[in-house]
């Protein structure tokens, strides 16, 4: 008897922590955006953004955009058939998904069925965790080894973007942002109704400052402040965000911002815009609170770091003033 209520106990305990590494990604993914990434780059929404030195790998695609994907960057150089569209595995449904076809996949293997390898319902369990620590140690090494391994770039007047002024990232020359045959750092080719543009330090300085005000907006909820910093595709989501937030009763509390590092992925005009698409790492305090008690929620994070691509879209010509942000993707 005493042996079945040990096995019992260490099943809830089991499936106490699956559900909690489940959640894990809806718990961290709290500020602005929740993490995710939405928004439009023009013609070349459905092309990932060049990696830099700040933003290494490949751009997540976006998970939401008012830019329909035919006619739009799928015959353009750089396209990828596998961007764009919902990631399957995000949230609760799609870990609980994952681990279930993983013990079917594993009853194959093993003679018993499709279903033979649910039997052991500890066995999933132990499966799911197996999995889910492998991925955060993979994680936490790989985040360690990239903070450690891309000092910050110092720009004019005190910026953390790289630009120009000396040898930028890479060892490319000066002139511009790396230019090169593009402009740009020579990153990406030339597409089909897209013309490079060069971005100046003005530039830099707005993509920097709307960094710290559109989060400060955020936390304060306030959206007539953000309708002059983003796109109003953008600020549908935000609302979406905030009203979600309002409904359970929490508020997203987002200080402390502060960039640490950024560089340019690419900028371009396209018709009467331009766009400048920003891999940016940054710092922030992030914490959910209580609407009723101001205490922070299960879950909040508290001091964190984050790198993301930020797009921004202007009139063509106009001043740095005029940027405003257009898409969030999260940087791989």
């Amino acid at each position: 008897m005493l042996r079945f209520l040990a096995q019992k106990r260490g099943s809830l305990i089991s499936l106490v922590l699956a559900a909690l590494l489940a959640l894990a990604p809806a718990i961290a993914e709290a500020r602005m955006g929740g993490g995710g990434s939405f928004g439009s780059r023009g013609s070349r929404t459905w092309s990932a953004p060049p990696s830099t030195r700040t933003a290494p790998g490949m751009a997540s695609p976006f998970e939401r955009s008012d830019t329909p994907r035919s006619g739009f960057g799928m015959n353009q150089p750089g396209y990828n058939p596998s961007y764009g569209g919902s990631s399957f595995g995000r949230g609760l449904m799609g870990g609980l998904a994952g681990g279930l076809l993983g013990a079917g996949l594993f009853g194959l293997l093993t003679g018993q069925g499709f279903f033979g390898g649910m039997g052991g319902f500890m066995s999933i369990i132990g499966l799911l965790m197996q999995i889910a620590l492998i991925v955060f140690l993979a994680k936490l090494a790989f985040a360690w080894w990239q903070r450690r391994n891309a000092p910050a770039g110092v720009g004019p007047q005190g910026s953390t973007f790289n630009f120009g002024g000396g040898a930028p990232f890479g060892g490319r020359p000066a002139g511009g942002l790396g230019a090169g045959p593009t402009g740009f750092g020579g990153a990406a080719p030339q597409r089909p109704r897209a013309q490079p543009i060069q971005v100046a330090a003005g530039d830099f300085n707005a993509f920097e400052r709307l960094l710290g005000a559109s989060q400060a907006a955020y936390s304060r909820e306030d959206l007539d402040a953000l309708r002059a910093m983003a796109t109003p595709e953008m600020i549908r989501h935000f609302d979406e965000e905030l009203e979600s937030n309002r409904r359970k009763g929490v508020v997203n509390r987002v200080t402390d911002v502060k960039l640490l590092q950024g560089d340019l992925s690419e900028a371009w005009r396209e018709g009467g815009d331009e766009y400048a698409s920003v891999a940016m790492r940054f710092s922030l305090n992030d914490v959910m609170e209580d609407r009723a008690t101001g205490k922070p929620a299960p879950g909040s994070q508290g001091a964190t770091q984050a790198t993301e691509v930020w797009t921004f879209r202007r009139p063509a010509g106009a001043s740095p003033e005029a940027w405003k942000l257009s898409a969030i993707q999260q940087a791989a």
